[in-house]
């Protein structure tokens, strides 16, 4: 739990220094660098799985898929044309990897790696990359990364509420065949801190956030993207029993890898984006 703890606010510190410094650019190269690494480990479990996917290949389109649609409006123009970016490029990975499974791959896995390497861009860096189309949303660059800011703080901590909640008073199992720690006492929790917490940062940091994001809209919306959250959490729980590994990497002391971390944010950026699509 200390570990768990300290890798938290490690990792909040270098995302608010990082932002202090570099604004929008760091918040697309954060975004950009962990979905990378978590296909990366998608692409690990899928062969623990017995698949073969195109790894490399698919981070270079990861990387492209994430950062792509910010520098194309960012240097080019400011319309909205390339809102379509990411799933042209992401069209254009599954024809590169249907080529590639013709002259590198047989009859007995050529299935399974188009599959395998196709789902995980779809899963990982096309989901994610919402939340660089949520900075994109308003023409304020700061008042997009502090929204942007808001989604992720009101996804994590449900993690925090729901672990801690989870700890004290957890009883009921929600899933004991996909997640076997995690209750329904705990879902509550985490739900209730992640609605505070959004009505907490609407209300103090309301000059920074899009006028429509009122305290009555903080507080519908932060619980919808907490329950998003916890169900995006328990998809990856079932990739890891399918794959029989329980981390997806080590790459964070107390948290795991870099899936572990992203995990709750996969469901949750769509989602919020067509929520914030709509009120814009």
């Amino acid at each position: 739990m200390l570990k768990r703890l300290l890798s938290t606010l490690v990792l909040w510190a270098v995302i608010f220094g990082s932002l202090w410094y570099f604004g929008a650019h760091a918040a697309v190269w954060l975004i950009a660098l962990l979905a990378a690494l978590t296909l990366h480990e998608f692409y690990g479990m899928m062969e623990k799985m017995g698949f073969r996917p195109f790894r490399w290949t698919g981070l270079l389109f990861s990387v492209l898929i994430t950062a792509g649609p910010f520098y194309a409006s960012h240097f080019l123009t400011d319309g909205e044309e390339f809102a379509g970016l990411a799933p042209a490029l992401l069209a254009l990975a599954v024809v590169v990897f249907a080529f590639r499974i013709l002259g590198e791959r047989d009859n007995s896995n050529r299935v399974e790696t188009l599959v395998s390497s196709s789902l995980g861009l779809l899963y990982v860096p096309f989901m994610l990359h919402y939340l660089v189309r949520i900075l994109l949303l308003s023409p304020d660059p700061d008042s997009g990364l502090v929204l942007t800011l808001w989604i992720v703080a009101v996804t994590k901590f449900c993690d925090v509420g729901a672990l801690l909640t989870g700890l004290a008073v957890g009883r009921h199992k929600m899933a004991p065949f996909i997640s076997p720690k995690k209750t329904w006492e705990g879902a509550v929790g985490g739900v209730l801190l992640a609605t505070a917490l959004g009505v907490a940062i609407a209300h103090f940091a309301a000059g920074y956030l899009p006028e429509k994001l009122t305290l009555t809209h903080a507080a519908l919306i932060a619980p919808v993207l907490a329950v998003a959250g916890i169900l995006s959490d328990l998809i990856e729980s079932v990739l890891k029993r399918r794959a029989a590994v329980k981390d997806t990497g080590a790459l964070i002391p107390g948290i795991g890898g870099a899936f572990d971390l992203t995990d709750s944010l996969i469901l949750t950026a769509p989602l919020a984006f067509v929520i914030f699509k709509f009120l814009s």
